[in-house]
């Protein structure tokens, strides 16, 4: 595997479109962690889901519906959810916004 070397990104990396008004950016990564933000439009959805790794998102903008484990709260900027390995957990996009997930170990799955 082959990871980026660059130890800073400048916010100019490629978009990847991931359809339904979602999309995300990389901000870096290892074999240990990773950071991605995600961009969604208003009503966009990331549905219910789980996965082996650990995951914290934090807020940077807009509105959302989080579930986590059956639990579901409206999350605005600043606030963050926890989702333990796994875990069912999903949004939906209420006001337009990006989400910065952060992985650990790294999600080998985003780079196939």
């Amino acid at each position: 595997m082959n990871f980026k070397k660059e130890p800073f990104f400048d916010g100019n990396s490629d978009w990847e479109d991931l359809g339904n008004g979602v999309s995300r950016q990389f901000v870096g990564y290892n074999s240990q962690v990773m950071m991605v933000i995600v961009k969604f439009e208003k009503d966009a959805i990331g549905s219910l889901h789980k996965h082996f790794h650990s995951q914290i998102t934090y807020v940077a903008s807009g509105q959302f519906e989080v579930t986590v484990d059956g639990k579901t709260k409206i999350l605005k900027q600043g606030d963050g959810f926890f989702a333990q390995p796994n875990i069912f957990h999903g949004v939906k996009c209420l006001e337009a916004g990006q989400l910065i997930d952060s992985f650990t170990p790294f999600r080998e799955d985003f780079l196939q």
